[in-house]
């Protein structure tokens, strides 16, 4: 697919620790490159400044004006990028490996934004927007002073709780509260497999679809695979395997020409009619339909 992965830049602008990419800072940032574009390595949570900017994000159209942020999670596709003359943003890139560097697993992971796929943006109340100011001011600072003691680990921590912040406000803006009730503590342990799971699952791109192939991956019984991600995602694994094997079939839908053969083949189905069976059960349409529905649509 005529996709170009997205990595942050280097140079004036950006910072990190040491020459590492886990955790990079850019302070202004005016938009993205031209063409089809997602991060394969990264989340990012973009705040606007000034300005404002429209794109494609995973086929749905985004405007972002001040004071919205906005979460765009890793291999999401980004597409259509305009904006107006004076736009600007920050951006905070951070890995799924930064992530686990911090003490955030006892109520929070990566498997807990997968919600936030579908609504990754909020408008930031001014008290919110001050808050998060104060966060880039004192990561810019500790970033640009390399040489106190600690500055890693203050880094980190302060990431962390950015980050929380982060997930935070989109829940409140977006109403998704979690049932304290339904909430079991597996443990760092646990949200570390669940997080593996979720990474596995990506990286597989629609191509692995059976929940026992995870699970050997993982070296864990599928038994304890379902349990386990039930008590830290409240779903079912093969609810989260459908989910990114749609994404994948659908980014082959509209970003290539490949016959519904060649994506069979692609994506390890059985044959075309298997593979078409499945997208119909799962979204309601043909592969067809959903291709001439999306080119119909990308063309009003």
């Amino acid at each position: 697919m005529d996709i170009k992965d997205l990595k942050p830049r280097t140079g004036a602008g950006s910072l990190r620790i040491a020459d590492s990419d886990e955790l990079v800072i850019m302070e202004h940032f005016g938009g993205v490159p031209a063409g089809r574009v997602r991060p394969l390595e990264h989340g990012l949570v973009i705040i606007c400044n000034a300005g404002v900017a429209q794109f494609e994000y995973d086929g749905h159209t985004v405007q972002l004006s001040k004071n919205d942020l906005f979460l765009l999670m890793a291999h999401s596709v980004v597409e259509k990028f305009m904006s107006s003359v004076d736009f600007d943003c920050r951006e905070l890139w951070f890995s799924r490996g930064e992530m686990w560097n911090m003490n955030m697993y006892v109520k929070n992971s990566l498997a807990d934004l997968l919600p936030l796929k579908h609504n990754p943006k909020v408008t930031l109340s001014d008290t919110d927007a001050a808050q998060f100011e104060t966060y880039f001011k004192q990561l810019s600072y500790h970033m640009r002073n390399s040489s106190q003691l600690l500055y890693p680990e203050i880094t980190h921590s302060i990431v962390g709780a950015f980050l929380l912040e982060v997930l935070s406000v989109l829940r409140r803006g977006n109403n998704i509260l979690k049932d304290n009730n339904l909430i079991n503590n597996s443990g760092l342990h646990g949200r570390k497999l669940a997080d593996r799971f979720v990474q596995l699952v990506e990286q597989s791109d629609g191509r692995i679809r059976r929940v026992d192939e995870f699970a050997q991956m993982l070296n864990v019984t599928p038994k304890y695979l379902s349990k386990l991600l039930m008590e830290t995602m409240h779903r079912k694994p093969s609810v989260i395997v459908a989910f990114f094997t749609l994404q994948a079939i659908e980014n082959r839908l509209r970003y290539t020409d490949m016959t519904m053969q060649q994506i069979a083949d692609d994506l390890h189905f059985a044959n075309a009619s298997f593979f078409g069976k499945y997208f119909k059960e799962h979204s309601g349409m043909t592969p067809m339909e959903y291709r001439i529905k999306y080119h119909q649509d990308e063309k009003k």
